[in-house]
C-alpha cells in the first residue's frame, strides 16, 4: 500500500517482519531486541501508519506484536505528563482475500488510541479480493476507485491534523 504518499511529506516504509523484534510489553525486551530502534521512528513520527494483511478475520500476528509493543508506551511520559505519542496520528491499511477489513481496522484503531494516538476521519483504507483467493493486491491489476480515493482521503486527513497538532498539542495530563 504505497499509495499514502502525499505532498510535502517524507516517510520510510519498515517491514516489521524483517527485524527482530521480541514479544513482550516494554520499551526495550533485551538481547538484540530491534524494538527500541523502531521504537526511536515512531516517536520522531508525526504520523504512524500500520498496514496488516487479514488472517483469519484477525490482523496479522506481526501486527499483534506492535501494538502489544506500543503498549509500553502507556507508562512513557513527557514533561507535562502526557504519554509520548499524544500528538501523533495513527493510520490503518488492511489488505487480504477475506472478509474482515473493518474488524481488523476497528481492532487496530483501538489498540492505537488506548495508548495515545489519535486517529483523523476517514483514517483506515483496505482492499480484499476474493475469498479464498490467491490474488496478491499487487497482482490484482485495477483496483476499484473507492480503494484509491479512500487512501487519498485518509492521507490527507492525516497530513492535516497532523500538521494541527504539531502546531497546537494536546493540553497537558498532570
Amino acid at each position: 500500500m504505497r499509495n499514502f504518499r502525499y505532498p510535502n511529506v517524507e516517510g520510510d516504509v519498515v517491514r516489521v517482519a524483517d527485524h527482530d523484534v521480541r514479544f513482550g510489553v516494554s520499551v526495550d525486551e533485551g538481547d538484540g531486541d530491534e524494538w527500541p530502534a523502531l521504537r526511536e521512528k515512531v516517536l520522531a513520527a508525526d504520523i504512524l501508519i500500520v498496514a496488516t494483511p487479514i488472517w483469519m478475520g484477525q490482523p496479522a500476528s506481526v501486527c499483534k506484536m506492535v501494538l502489544e509493543r506500543l503498549d509500553a508506551e502507556l507508562s512513557e511520559k513527557d514533561e507535562q505528563g502526557r504519554p509520548l505519542v499524544y500528538g501523533k496520528v495513527a493510520l490503518v491499511g488492511v489488505v487480504g482475500n477475506e472478509d474482515g477489513a473493518h474488524h481488523v481496522s476497528a481492532e487496530v484503531f483501538q489498540a492505537l488510541n488506548d495508548v495515545g494516538f489519535t486517529i483523523p476521519a476517514a483514517g483506515a483504507t483496505y482492499w480484499v479480493g476474493e475469498a479464498m483467493g490467491s490474488v496478491d493486491y499487487n497482482d490484482a491489476g485495477p483496483k476499484p476507485d473507492t480503494t484509491g480515493l479512500t487512501t487519498k482521503t485518509a492521507a490527507a486527513n492525516a497530513a492535516h491534523l497532523a500538521r494541527l497538532l504539531r502546531d497546537q498539542q494536546y493540553p497537558a495530563t498532570s
